[in-house]
């Protein structure tokens, strides 16, 4: 087993306190919006004992038949197919969508050709991967995942007397499909009748006023509206929160966000597993590069509800998260002192993170290393079973 030491990112959107609090650490000047523990390239774990090894991509390309096991090599090559954050959003992430592994494959190939560096702010794709994701919360989480039926977005558009709310409804009034909404979104994020700030402000002062009126169809997203235009006055990025479906995730709820889906975190605290990428396509709500024509290639805009997935009981301390990928699965063990030592289940490489509490745990060769809240340990496939003790919550990430 090997202790990791998670690569932060201090991008604007992130909490000064939210993941320094779970660390026992001091609150930090600068936003600490994620860390990483994982091996992607522009950010692989430290491994803090070990100085044979600079970080965790350095030991697995060491051996990687004894790090990722012969099933995972087999299937993924010899790289650990997934990574986990933590991620503390203070403000809104932008709206953004993950691509296929079809269209990352080939937009990564393209930007190679082109010479376009991969820590350039102008890059698409830094990776050739797709980038499925689960989040599990640790707090409150609110946020915005997959388009709702386009009469449901009619509803909450019919009585704002703003002349974009009314194009708006005309176009999914035309066409109540997918193929509308696919209009209804590129007419505000793309193209030469993308909204005006002024046109996105009459909208978002609509809502606010039948907020205020409690005459709103859906106080949430009008909430959320008001939200995202304090934050981005103008971006038609606000327009689009009445386009998609609101998710408030309780602590230990789960949300699986597949991609292709258009998504954006607004607050919280969680932990996220994903495959092992870094490739966001943005349409707005953001000052960081956005390429709308890239991002609408990636879209799915059928109308569905947000994937909460339920967890699967194993004994008496574990649930296990399924995802509809390859890449990764989840688990949560809580544990308590009177437990004693419980098994972690899983196979394979395995991360560890502790988000409660203190807890030890051993491998099959009887080593030990003792977790404390934000500590993680990276287990090796060689190491075998994984058993723990102590009083907290355990989150792993393992293949399937």
């Amino acid at each position: 087993m090997y202790r990791m030491s998670g690569v932060r990112r201090t991008y604007e959107w992130g909490s000064r306190d939210a993941i320094p609090w779970l660390m026992g650490e001091e609150v930090t000047e600068d936003p600490v919006a994620e860390l990483w523990f994982g091996v992607h390239p522009t950010g692989p774990a430290e491994l803090p004992d070990h100085d044979e090894f600079a970080d965790l991509r350095a030991l697995i390309e060491s051996d990687p038949l004894g790090t990722l096991g012969e099933d995972v090599r087999t299937r993924f090559g010899d790289t650990l197919p997934f990574l986990m954050k933590l991620i503390a959003p203070a403000k809104p992430l932008s709206l953004q969508v993950h691509p296929s592994a079809e269209l990352a494959a080939e937009g990564y190939k393209k930007e190679e050709a082109a010479g376009i560096p991969l820590d350039a702010p102008t890059r698409n794709y830094r990776d050739p991967n797709h980038k499925p994701e689960m989040v599990i919360a640790l707090t409150r989480l609110e946020a915005m995942c997959g388009f709702r039926a386009p009469r449901r977005a009619i509803e909450l558009l019919e009585d704002l007397d703003a002349p974009l709310a009314e194009r708006l409804i005309k176009v999914l009034r035309d066409d109540p499909t997918a193929a509308g909404m696919k209009r209804a979104f590129a007419l505000l994020v793309s193209g030469p009748r993308r909204p005006s700030q002024e046109d996105v402000t009459a909208v978002a002062e609509a809502c606010a006023k039948r907020l205020a009126a409690a005459e709103s169809p859906s106080p949430r997203a009008d909430s959320i509206v008001g939200l995202l235009q304090s934050e981005h006055p103008g971006d038609p990025g606000v327009v689009a929160a009445l386009l998609l479906n609101p998710v408030t995730l309780r602590g230990g709820e789960t949300l699986f966000v597949s991609t292709g889906t258009v998504h954006a975190y607004l607050s919280g605290l969680a932990v996220e597993v994903m495959a092992s990428s870094d490739n966001v396509l943005r349409a707005g709500l953001t000052h960081k590069h956005v390429d709308v024509d890239e991002m609408l290639r990636c879209v799915d805009f059928v109308a569905a509800p947000p994937i909460r997935l339920a967890p699967e009981l194993f004994g008496s301390a574990t649930e296990v998260f399924y995802a509809p990928v390859d890449d990764f699965e989840l688990n949560v063990t809580r544990l308590r002192e009177s437990h004693g030592r419980q098994v972690v289940r899983g196979q394979g490489p395995r991360v560890i993170l502790c988000v409660d509490g203190k807890i030890s745990v051993w491998n099959e060769a009887g080593e030990m290393l003792r977790l404390k809240c934000g500590q993680a340990v990276f287990v090796p496939a060689s190491d075998g079973c994984i058993e723990a003790k102590g009083s907290g919550t355990l989150v792993q990430a393992d293949v399937p």
